[in-house]
């Protein structure tokens, strides 16, 4: 539902709480009028441990929220569980705080009233925080804008404020609320909070000279004095230790370890600036806020004459500067009082006892008088100031104190039982009255509920000249000794035959053994109580002397000038009392109820421990009864517990009944009657209001929900079949009609696309006819689809059989028209594939293949041993490969041999064998090449050396031998002729010695013999045959005869 649209009806109940009925058993109820037992105490809690353990702390009575304290942190005050719950009927979903704010929010935006939220409980029972939680919901969910985001964040921020100058540390509570406030929060006519107001009630002054053991002041000492800083400690005259201060000790209870009195003194300086407090405004209020520490550490002497005076001047000193106040004055006023007897002004001494009093007045009167400045402070900045808008709506906030009993019961629980009085008179007297209005407004006849009217004990708290108040303010009033004890017994002369109301003197033996001399019980409607009446006049009076009041009337401090007024000294009327002022301020309170429309919210302590989880019967059942949540359940329950709109009704239970099932066509009254009569209702069990049905017994609810379940499954069974089946159909239906669909489609379009094929292959064919006929004509438009074709097929083909690498010869026949492009294409296909092959080429390949093209220029086609010669990389060295049998050196010595003759860097070294000139004796040798000549060595003797200069040619067969003559000149006389040498490496070496030597035009290549150059002159001759094994011998005709083999490398 939206807002603005969206009715409330506050019996309404919606599908959220019948689905909750099925898992009552485990979860309980989620409203308390649905318990079969109504009347039975054990049955209301044993519900609310069930919700309890399964962290369901809240619960209804009808609209009225029950909440439990959970004592721990519950996942469900989150931004979405905020958003679950606006603008939803109130029961349609389980019950929460939430439920509650957004139901007060609508039936404010709906009918136009204001609403009021009353929040009740025991201290630690979660007031405060239920009271925050529904701040944080408006601000979250009403509209914003700038200017309402800032009374938003105003509204928020007035809560720690609040909470540290109004709760303290008690045994019940670590952040029990010493006051009771009533926050009004103003709506313009969009819905969005635009101001507010607060008025508090009865601050608990006594708390700040004294507390019981295990407590503590008021948080904002202590906040002061932890996380002031420095600075502002020093100006202040405090010292961070609490221990220092009176006021401070009396409870022994400085720290609680759920308390972080630092951190919240930041945020309460931050929520200070937001609310709109100058820095001034600040200094002025901690200056209060120190003084009063400093007043409880005053002490005090007594002279000869018994008359106090003040031993600690820097206590003085410290109060003058921080009240601004003369410290000469002030003293006075703190050791006399002021007398004015027969027009005169006499200034009597105190005693010491008096002078104590005195200055526990003092703290009390200007920590009071401060806290009310505050909160009048906190209301001008949340004032909403457009009086243009006329249509603003209100929903009031009202924290107040639950039931209190105690060991000990004095003035405050007293007044404060008073005031549950009266919420609880006005909270009956409403119930009663909603529940009438609706009864008449459905034509229910309305049959009287009896109750327990508390109004006779509200009277004997209240009544004019006879009730306990009037009576208390006579007594201090009267001239004469007045006391406590005198005012107890004028209670019992005045009240004493009263019904609820006993006295130790008037109770029975039996009552008297429970209750003090100095006490008076009341028989409240939630229990009996034992006041004592020590310190209720005083309490009441709550006097200050006049010359304490002119001193203050004299501070430079400006928040005390605003909180004592000059016209006090001159008013010669005599104030109301604090029980007085109470009174007018609680009317005042009833009357601002009674004038919007309620809702409520119980708060329940679940232990005193404060542990999670625990559940202490006895405590809850003592909270049960003073909240008076059972006889607001009687009250419910007196007529029809459920009560429902009847196209709601109707909706839920129509599957029920088979006249109903599945639609009523008719009116929906008998569409109902119907119903419940095939139900079998009885009577008595049910009445049909003009919109409503009413049902008087869960029972029978239940048992409607539970056929209900029933009937779940056999109609799942038949919904899912039908649906199933229909589904099913449907589906089938749609796929076939989207199948025919398709194939009609997809055929046309495989026809036309078979056409259309057609077409342009009998186009082709024709065009390719055409073109054929006139091929060997001039490129013209009956050819040119032919020649382009041949051209892109030719293509085609040579980019599907393009040579691979440079030594592919193969390329497809181009047709005439394309020899010269073919030729062109030809060339630039090898010189990329020669360029690629290149680029690709390491410098030592390239050096190889240098050689190897030397060689085949020298030796291919012309000997025989060549073609085994191409596969085998050419080498620097062949030493390296030979076994020790053939070398007498190693070979490290051979290369440091070469080193020690000087023997420039070497380019190749080969093992030989060299013939002799004489017999052709085999000698085995190694040959170097260098840069310069041929080197021959002979177990580390250079045997010979050839310059390539005087090397006039090289001889070689055209067999497959390794036999070569080097020949030199015979004019040298360093030569003894040519050198006849045989190598394994034959190709290789010759191709090395060419080309070191540059004799690549001077190796010879002979076919049968070589001649060659002996010494004096002569020659010789080495004839070459074929034959099956290398043989190399000298013949008888004295030649050297070398046979060679097919297969010698």
């Amino acid at each position: 539902f939206s807002v603005g649209n969206s009715g409330v009806v506050p019996n309404d109940r919606g599908g959220m709480m019948e689905s909750a009925l099925t898992a009552r058993d485990r979860v309980g109820v989620q409203d308390f009028v649905l318990l079969e037992n109504y009347t039975s105490e054990a049955a209301f809690i044993e519900n609310l441990r069930k919700r309890f353990k399964e962290n369901l702390i809240y619960t209804y009575i009808s609209s009225v929220l029950v909440s439990v304290n959970p004592y721990k942190d519950l996942e469900i005050y989150t931004k979405n569980h905020m958003e679950r719950y606006r603008g939803v009927n109130f029961y349609e979903v389980s019950p929460h705080i939430y439920a509650t704010s957004d139901n007060s929010y609508r039936s404010m935006r709906t009918e136009r009233r204001d609403q009021c939220i009353l929040i009740s409980g025991e201290s630690g029972a979660g007031k405060t925080e239920a009271s925050k939680k529904i701040l944080q919901y408006y601000a979250v969910t009403c509209p914003a804008s700038d200017q309402v985001q800032t009374v938003k964040d105003r509204l928020l921020q007035s809560n720690p404020v609040l909470e540290a100058f109004g709760n303290a540390k008690t045994l019940r509570n670590d952040n029990s609320s010493r006051f009771g406030k009533y926050m009004d929060i103003q709506f313009d006519f969009k819905g969005a909070p635009v101001g507010g107001h607060i008025i508090n009630y009865l601050l608990e002054k006594s708390r700040v000279v004294h507390q019981n053991h295990g407590e503590r002041n008021f948080h904002i000492f202590y906040q002061l004095i932890e996380g002031g800083e420095e600075d502002l400690l020093r100006r202040l005259g405090l010292e961070r230790n609490p221990q220092h201060y009176q006021y401070l000790v009396k409870g022994n209870c400085p720290k609680v370890s759920s308390i972080n009195d630092r951190s919240d003194w930041k945020q309460v300086r931050k929520a200070l600036t937001v609310i709109g407090f100058s820095e001034d405004e600040v200094e002025e209020l901690m200056n209060i806020i120190s003084s009063v520490l400093h007043l409880g550490n005053m002490q005090y002497g007594g002279d000869d004459g018994g008359s106090a005076c003040i031993t600690s001047d820097t206590q003085i000193k410290y109060l003058s500067r921080l009240l601004g106040v003369s410290g000469t004055v002030l003293t006075e006023a703190l050791t006399h009082r002021k007398i004015i007897a027969k027009g005169e002004e006499l200034m009597s001494p105190l005693n010491i006892e008096q002078a104590s009093a005195a200055r526990d007045a003092l703290s009390k009167a200007v920590y009071g008088r401060t806290f009310t400045w505050l909160v009048n402070k906190i209301n001008g900045s949340l004032a909403y100031t457009d009086e243009s808008n006329k249509n603003s709506s209100v929903i009031g906030l009202l924290d107040i104190y639950g039931f209190e009993v105690f060991q000990y019961n004095s003035f405050e629980q007293f007044c404060i039982n008073y005031c549950n009085e009266k919420l609880q008179q006005l909270f009956i007297e409403l119930t009663l009255k909603s529940e009438q209005e609706e009864y008449e407004a459905e034509g229910i006849t309305w049959e009287p509920v009896q109750y327990f009217n508390n109004k006779i004990i509200c009277d004997l708290v209240e009544e004019k000249f006879k009730g306990i108040i009037s009576i208390l303010d006579e007594e201090c009033l009267r001239p004469g000794d007045a006391s406590d004890i005198t005012f107890l017994e004028k209670l019992e002369d005045t009240v004493g035959s009263h019904p609820h109301f006993v006295t130790h003197k008037l109770a029975d033996t039996k009552t008297r053994k429970l209750m003090g001399r100095e006490e008076f019980r009341l028989l409240h409607y939630a229990g009996d109580v034992n006041y004592n009446v020590n310190g209720f006049l005083d309490k009441n009076n709550d006097l200050l002397y006049r010359n304490l009041k002119e001193v203050m009337c004299m501070s430079e401090n400006k928040i005390l000038t605003q909180c004592f007024d000059r016209e006090e000294l001159t008013d010669k009327k005599r104030p109301d009392t604090a029980a007085t002022q109470f009174k007018s301020s609680l009317a005042k309170l009833m009357e601002i109820l009674m004038s919007k429309e309620p809702s409520y919210v119980r708060c329940i302590k679940p232990n005193d421990s404060k542990q999670a989880g625990r559940f202490d019967e006895v405590l809850i059942r003592h909270q049960v009864k003073y909240l008076g949540l059972m006889e607001n359940l009687r009250v419910r329950r007196a007529g029809f517990a459920y009560r429902r709109r009847y196209e709601i009704f109707l909706q839920r239970y129509k599957s029920l009944c088979p006249d109903t099932w599945p639609n009523w066509q008719g009116k929906l009254p008998e569409g109902v009657s119907t119903l419940v009569k095939h139900l079998g209702y009885k009577p008595e069990e049910y009445k049909m209001g003009r919109s409503k049905i009413f049902i008087r017994f869960p029972k029978t609810l239940f048992a409607t929900e539970d056929a209900l379940e029933t009937r779940k499954q056999s109609l799942a069974t038949k919904l899912q079949a039908g649906w199933k089946g229909y589904t099913q159909k449907t589906k089938y239906q749609k796929l076939r009609r989207s199948a025919i669909r398709i194939e009609a489609w997809w055929r046309g379009i495989l026809a036309r696309r078979r056409a259309q094929r057609r077409r342009k292959a009998s186009d082709t064919i024709r065009r390719f006819i055409r073109g054929f006929i006139y091929r060997h004509q001039e490129r013209c438009p009956q050819n040119e689809y032919f020649l382009d074709y041949v051209r892109y097929a030719f293509l085609m083909n040579l980019h599907r059989n393009a040579p691979k690498n440079v030594l592919d010869k193969s390329w497809p026949t181009p047709p005439p028209a394309l020899t010269e492009a073919s030729e062109h294409l030809r060339k630039m296909c090898m010189q990329n594939m020669v360029w690629t092959y290149c680029k690709k080429i390491s410098p030592e390949w390239k050096h190889q293949m240098e050689q190897k093209t030397v060689a085949s220029e020298l030796f291919k086609d012309k000997k025989d041993n060549y073609p085994q010669s191409v596969p085998k990389l050419f080498v620097s060295t062949r030493l390296s490969t030979q076994t020790p049998t053939t070398l007498s050196l190693p070979i490290q010595f051979l290369l440091s041999f070469y080193d020690l003759l000087c023997i420039p860097s070497r380019s190749y070294a080969v093992p030989v064998t060299k013939y002799d000139r004489n017999g052709y004796r085999a000698r085995p040798r190694q040959l170097l090449l260098t840069g310069d000549s041929i080197v021959i060595v002979e177990e580390g003797k250079m045997k010979q050396r050839i310059e390539y200069g005087a090397l006039k040619g090289i001889s070689v067969s055209s067999l497959s031998d390794g036999v070569f003559v080097l020949h030199v000149p015979s004019t040298d006389n360093k030569q003894k002729g040519d050198v006849v040498l045989q190598s394994d490496h034959v190709i290789e070496t010759l191709t090395k010695v060419a080309i070191c030597g540059e004799k690549a035009d001077n190796v010879n290549i002979n076919q049968g013999s070589i001649t060659f150059a002996l010494s004096q002159g002569k020659e010789g001759v080495i004839d070459f045959t074929p034959g099956s094994e290398l043989l190399v011998a000298k013949a008888k005709n004295g030649h050297l005869a070398v046979v060679s083999t097919q297969t010698s490398g």
